[in-house]
């Protein structure tokens, strides 16, 4: 990784400042596609230039003459829009999520779905929802509050009992996890037997299909995401000084006790938001970092901004999967993602024994 790190950071000043620009720009492209697609899909297909006139026309000062039909105008703005914008949300806090636990960890499979913390976080969530279910505004702002506390109870002690001589080896964190998440989920089922919670929205949560619709749920996580979202595309610095080690971290005057603890809290608060509002997805905090640092490096100052992009993106192709496999039916998002994230997963850890990540 040392190597790898500095080799990057070298050759750096030399890149033309159009090709350090191309991974936003391709990314950006990515998601602007995957987003006008996703609004697009459904029972009824509307074409994307339909989809632009009608967003157009909601801005001020701006004259749109209606060619299209009512009906689909209030199936954008009422129903399509406000998913397509909580999936993309979802997948970029999942992702830089999922890149912000591998290099505070410094292991590559430390993704908040395999080490636990989106199964807390599903536990907190499910136990706020047995107390009040999301109706109103308030019920939105319980559900968050819920998914963080058991996101972070979680990692904390995930984080406790993988560390072995001050280092988070991979197995022990694979089994941290899968024990922790195992009681997590069990806990998880016993309140939605002992709640009157309805069976089947509780279990299209657990499968990572959303129980919310509407507006209201992108309003209540529009906040939290978005602050969480920033502080870890800030703390790139951080996770780059920590890959060195943390006493030659002490050492370079970075205060790792506060680094650790900051990274925790934010990506924790960031994954149990995503839970909170679209259930329990597996992989894309594990495959998108991975994909973007294969391809652009692994220097966390852009690696976490790429996540975001690359997460929100790979998120919204799975929705659209989803919708599409079984139409006019739809399965729940994290079956799709679990169906292409577990190969991926079997082919890190084949290739763990192999090289040496970090």
């Amino acid at each position: 990784m040392e190597a790898q790190y500095l080799l990057i950071l070298d050759i750096e000043p030399y890149l033309n400042p159009m090709l350090r620009k191309r991974p936003f720009l391709l990314n950006l492209s990515l998601l602007l596609i995957s987003f006008i697609f996703s609004i697009a899909l459904g029972a009824v297909f509307i074409q994307p230039q339909t989809i632009l006139q009608i967003l157009a026309a909601q801005l001020p000062g701006i004259n749109v003459t209606p060619d299209w039909p009512n009906s689909f105008a209030a199936i954008i703005l009422a129903i399509r829009l406000p998913h397509t914008i909580l999936v993309a949300l979802t997948g970029a806090a999942l992702a830089s999520s999922g890149a912000a636990y591998q290099g505070l960890f410094r292991n590559p499979l430390a993704d908040p779905y395999l080490i636990g913390v989106a199964s807390g976080a599903g536990l907190g969530a499910v136990f706020a929802m047995s107390v009040h279910w999301p109706t109103n505004m308030f019920g939105f702002y319980l559900v968050p509050i819920g998914a963080f506390v058991g996101a972070l109870v979680t990692v904390i002690l995930v984080y406790n009992l993988a560390r072995v001589n001050g280092l988070v080896p991979l197995t022990t964190l694979i089994l941290a996890g899968v024990a922790v998440g195992a009681f997590a989920s069990a806990l998880t089922s016993y309140l939605m037997l002992r709640s009157d919670l309805q069976l089947h929205r509780a279990i299209s949560f657990l499968l990572g299909g959303s129980p919310m619709t509407g507006w209201n749920p992108v309003m209540a996580a529009l906040p939290y995401m978005l602050v969480g979202m920033g502080l870890l595309s800030l703390s790139g610095h951080m996770l780059n000084v920590l890959q060195f080690g943390e006493e030659e971290a002490k050492q370079m005057g970075l205060s790792v006790n506060w680094a650790k603890i900051f990274i925790i809290v934010v990506a924790s608060l960031t994954t149990a938001v995503a839970v909170a509002f679209s259930g329990v997805i597996g992989f894309i905090g594990l495959v998108v970092p991975h994909m973007i640092r294969i391809i652009w490096g692994p220097d966390y100052r852009r690696l976490l901004p790429l996540s975001i992009l690359g997460g929100a993106s790979a998120l919204l192709l799975a929705d659209m999967l989803a919708r599409i496999l079984l139409a006019p039916s739809s399965l729940p998002v994290g079956i799709v993602t679990a169906l292409a994230g577990a190969p991926f997963f079997l082919w890190i850890l084949r290739r763990a024994k192999r090289e040496v990540f970090w």
